[in-house]
């Protein structure tokens, strides 16, 4: 299939871009792609240091699979080896040590996770450790002697450290070099990274010119900001959508985020073109649209990415019935009431809360219906008993319904 035009390639390329270095050499190695009819390779890296991707991972693989789009070869590339030792990105300390084990396990979870967006057909998966697990003491030391430890404690993370005085262990240098020669071995054409990559991508430059090949050309994605709208996701700040998580549950997190860092969802996590969001923008200012509305149509977009249009639409319509007008889910468990918590004068609330799993103990359940937060079919619940009640009746604390058979 031939390419499309260099620049229609390079306009869908560019869109949701943080840095390209540099345009003109990748305008270069496009023309020649298409003058020889062979493919681009592009590669990203992903330590596997957690079991779970998130939104903000997609970023970068939606970017990849807009390269997919355009028939060049993507390479998804685990560092099961780079990941022994460590991204020292943003850390103040030495990373902790991953065993093998761990980093087995991940790796098979995130080549599960990765075609939710990536074609499978036109993806190779590969693992760091085919060309850095053989590597010989004098390979190692040659790799060592094309780069000046100067040059690495430039690195924002080993500056910040060296100046206050905190260790920095000498396995932490190699992890730039080793990600480089990633580059080396894969024969790269374009390396792809979050703005937080940019060093190590620019090394990657400088090694494969030692070895004698083209530098590739390196493309960052922006740092995605979480729930908060202010750090970046991550699942340790608990700010993050897990591209697993249910439907609803996704959804529903969606919708927290603010109508600003919408914008920037909708550049970053969707196929939308900057015109189009630019219009949307412009018909939210001016009242033509629900800014609520504009929101929910991001969240279906992206439930259906990760899940199906038909599970898009069942997280819509719970989220309407739910959220915004206050009932119980279509889903809500019915339950027969437990007869412990039957007296003779009615039903203790308290126990059967506990009971049934909506308060955490009798205690609890006790001090939340004297505050209010217990709603029996719809009403306000604070008493400890509740008598008469016959057929069945709805119960919600918080966001937890259960209906129970009397």
């Amino acid at each position: 299939m031939p390419f499309p035009p260099v620049d229609e390639q390079l306009k869908y390329l560019k869109k949701g871009l943080a840095e390209l270095i540099r345009e003109e050499d990748l305008r270069e190695r496009l023309t020649l792609a298409a003058k020889e009819n062979r493919p681009l390779r592009v590669k990203a890296g992903f330590d596997p240091t957690a079991p779970d991707l998130h939104l903000g991972h997609t970023v970068l693989l939606r970017k990849m699979k807009h390269f997919q789009d355009l028939g060049h070869t993507v390479i998804f590339l685990i560092g099961d080896m780079t990941g022994l030792i460590g991204d020292p990105t943003g850390r103040n300390i030495t990373r902790p040590p991953m065993t093998r084990d761990e980093i087995d396990q991940n790796a098979e979870t995130y080549k599960a996770q990765v075609f939710k967006i990536l074609d499978p057909v036109k993806t190779e998966i590969r693992f760091n450790s085919e060309w850095l697990r053989p590597m010989t003491l004098e390979s190692v030391i040659t790799l060592c002697s094309k780069y000046t430890v100067a040059r690495l404690l430039e690195r924002d993370a080993f500056a910040k450290r060296f100046k206050e005085g905190t260790p920095i262990l000498l396995h932490e240098l190699l992890y730039s070099l080793t990600q480089a020669f990633d580059s080396v071995a894969l024969e790269c054409d374009v390396e792809m990274g979050g703005t937080d990559q940019t060093f190590n991508l620019l090394v990657g430059r400088e090694i494969q010119k030692d070895y004698g090949q083209k530098q590739q050309i390196v493309a960052t994605v922006p740092i995605l900001e979480g729930l908060d709208g202010v750090e970046k996701m991550s699942k340790s700040k608990q700010n993050y959508i897990g591209i697993t998580e249910a439907p609803k549950l996704m959804f529903r997190k969606t919708m927290q985020i603010s109508d600003e860092l919408m914008y920037r969802y909708y550049e970053l996590l969707t196929d939308l073109q900057l015109d189009e969001i630019a219009q949307l923008k412009a018909a939210v200012a001016v009242g033509a649209k629900d800014p609520m509305q504009a929101k929910m149509e991001l969240a279906r977009r992206i439930v259906a990415d990760f899940h199906s249009a038909e599970e898009a639409d069942g997280a819509v319509e719970a989220f309407d019935r739910e959220v915004r007008q206050g009932k119980e889910p279509a889903d809500t468990e019915t339950v027969d009431v437990p007869p412990p918590v039957v007296t003779e004068k009615g039903i203790r609330v308290d126990k059967l809360l506990a009971t049934i799993g909506l308060a955490d103990s009798v205690t609890d359940a006790a001090r939340k219906l004297k505050a209010g937060a217990v709603e029996i079919n719809g009403s306000i619940h604070k008493d400890l008993l509740l008598g008469g009640a016959s057929g069945t009746v709805v119960l919600r604390l918080g966001k937890k319904w259960k209906r129970v058979r009397v």
